[in-house]
């Protein structure tokens, strides 16, 4: 893992004097997440939904194989939500890189998952795919989540076999 962490030297992050290639590369990835016209903002003075798409180029810049993402979305409106992991999964797609991602809405995870572990109080409760998700019963989605839990976008309906409704 050490050997994959970036290291910038007080100096040259002082100055402002990183190399012409790392300069190209940055401009590349701040691009890529469509922040083109806040290059030279700080991040601090960036939107939430900005500041995230400036931690994903800050990702790029590595290089990585692996991108975790702790709740990515969280405090973000939904139209945001849905641009972040856009681009996560256009990362995947496109780049082949792994997203780790932690999300507590089963919406979002049903739309961008390609592959589901449920949590609960530690203990793996769930394992499978967004799609498998979709097509689960309320009684079943409720079972895996708890009585609690709420589904924001409908599974299949349960049928009374007769008697009372």
């Amino acid at each position: 893992l050490s050997g994959r962490l970036g290291y910038v030297s007080n100096s040259t992050s002082f100055l402002y004097k990183f190399p012409k290639k790392d300069q190209e590369k940055a401009h590349k990835a701040i691009k890529r997440v469509g922040l083109t016209e806040q290059t030279w903002k700080r991040a601090s003075d960036l939107s939430g939904g900005q500041q995230q798409r400036v931690g994903i180029a800050r990702a790029l810049m590595q290089e990585p194989r692996i991108i975790l993402a702790d709740e990515p979305v969280a405090s973000l409106d939904p139209v945001l939500a849905h641009t972040i992991l856009g681009y996560l999964e256009q990362l995947n797609k496109e780049d082949g890189i792994t997203v780790i991602c932690s999300l507590h809405y089963l919406d979002l995870v049903q739309r961008y998952a390609t592959r589901v572990i449920g949590l609960r109080d530690g203990e793996v409760v769930y394992r499978g795919t967004g799609e498998d998700i979709r097509r689960m019963t309320d009684k079943e989605f409720k079972e895996i989540y708890g009585e609690e839990a709420e589904r924001v976008s409908a599974g299949p309906t349960e049928l009374s076999t007769g008697g009372e409704a």
